[in-house]
């Protein structure tokens, strides 16, 4: 899995701010217009959401969300093990309707 694969797909999208892109961690927010071409992506890369879900999500990934704020009710978890790194995104929509976090995490 490529971390930096996944992050450029994204970075292909209209965001409307950019806050962090490093090596192992992404964060922005993106218009909520392109969240159908977001979640396509995501499942591309990482599947389907872990949360929310019929199952209880992996330990790993929960423990990846808490350490960047956790996942909540309305939020959306992905999360992929590749044997060897994880990766986890997180979705937080805004309340205003129009908006959404979008962190993504390599672990």
């Amino acid at each position: 899995m490529d971390f930096n694969l996944i992050r450029n797909g994204i970075k292909k999208l209209s965001f409307n701010e950019l806050r962090t892109d490093c090596d192992n961690f992404f964060e922005g927010v993106i218009f909520s217009e392109e969240l159908e071409k977001l979640n396509d992506q995501l499942q591309g890369f990482l599947g389907l959401p872990v949360y929310p879900s019929k199952i209880r999500p992996p330990l790993k990934a929960l423990e990846a969300a808490n350490g960047f704020g956790g996942i909540m009710s309305g939020q959306t978890l992905y999360y992929k093990h590749d044997g060897s790194i994880g990766v986890a995104a997180m979705l937080w929509p805004w309340k205003d309707g129009k908006h959404t976090t979008l962190k993504i995490i390599q672990q």
